[in-house]
């Protein structure tokens, strides 16, 4: 069965950097959208940043876009968000999630939490100003 397992997360200052790691197991040959999402306190969760199987990034959110960026390790089985010029905006709970794809277009386009029906158990980011 599929499982993912963030970790990366924590406190850091304004205009810092951090690096969040989802280790993916399960999928074996099947093809998969696999990404970022994140949930503040009273806030809808949205998603971050999204990619395909193959490494190649579909999606990006405007709040995030040159900022953040989204990594297929080497070993294909860690997906990376490399977080940098941090804000307090972007105090929240971060989670990776993927869903199982026919191809890689069905990865494009904003992300619904609805859409994807795995997901890991959260990592906590908060930015002080």
């Amino acid at each position: 069965q599929v499982k993912l397992v963030e970790s990366g997360g924590g406190s850091v200052q304004a205009g810092g950097s951090l690096r969040l790691s989802c280790v993916a197991s399960g999928f074996g040959d099947r093809r998969a959208c696999i990404g970022w999402f994140r949930q503040a306190p009273g806030k809808e969760r949205e998603g971050l940043a999204i990619l395909y199987s193959n490494g190649i990034a579909t999606y990006y959110a405007d709040s995030v876009k040159g900022r953040f960026t989204v990594i297929l390790e080497r070993s294909e089985t860690t997906v990376s968000l490399q977080m940098n010029s941090l804000s307090p905006e972007d105090t929240a709970m971060y989670y990776c999630a993927a869903k199982i794809v026919p191809g890689g277009w069905a990865c494009t386009g904003a992300p619904h939490k609805n859409q994807y029906n795995f997901w890991g158990q959260g990592t906590q980011v908060t930015v002080s100003s």
